[in-house]
């Protein structure tokens, strides 16, 4: 699968699923940096780090902006919303079958106690 051609939840979860992305993404939740600070904590290649950001880029969790020579990334807080959104749904679903789950096991410990062993 060609990542640009992914719907925009596979292009955020494909962004976020490096860890030196991540770190980024941590980084700018502070507020914007440069590709060079970005970079400084890393042990990737600039170009490598480039690179990490284009797929964060495309993926709509960053922006970034040339001003001179220097290039500032900024987050980007509604793809990170958008992912926050489809766990929230998918949590919501868990915990309804986790309860639901406990009651039946609660029911059953009620007939088990309620019947002669």
């Amino acid at each position: 699968m060609v990542v640009s051609a992914a719907p925009p939840l596979d292009r955020v979860f494909h962004a976020l699923a490096d860890p030196a992305r991540r770190h980024m993404v941590e980084r700018l939740t502070r507020g914007p940096a440069s590709v060079s600070e970005l970079a400084r904590p890393l042990t990737l290649t600039l170009p490598a780090v480039v690179q990490h950001l284009q797929v964060l880029e495309a993926s709509g969790l960053i922006r970034s902006k040339k001003i001179g020579r220097v290039r500032t990334c900024t987050i980007e807080p509604a793809a990170l919303r958008t992912a926050e959104r489809w766990l929230a749904e998918r949590r919501t679903t868990w915990e309804r079958k986790f309860d639901r789950l406990e009651q039946i096991l609660a029911e059953q410990d009620e007939q088990d106690e309620g019947s002669p062993t």
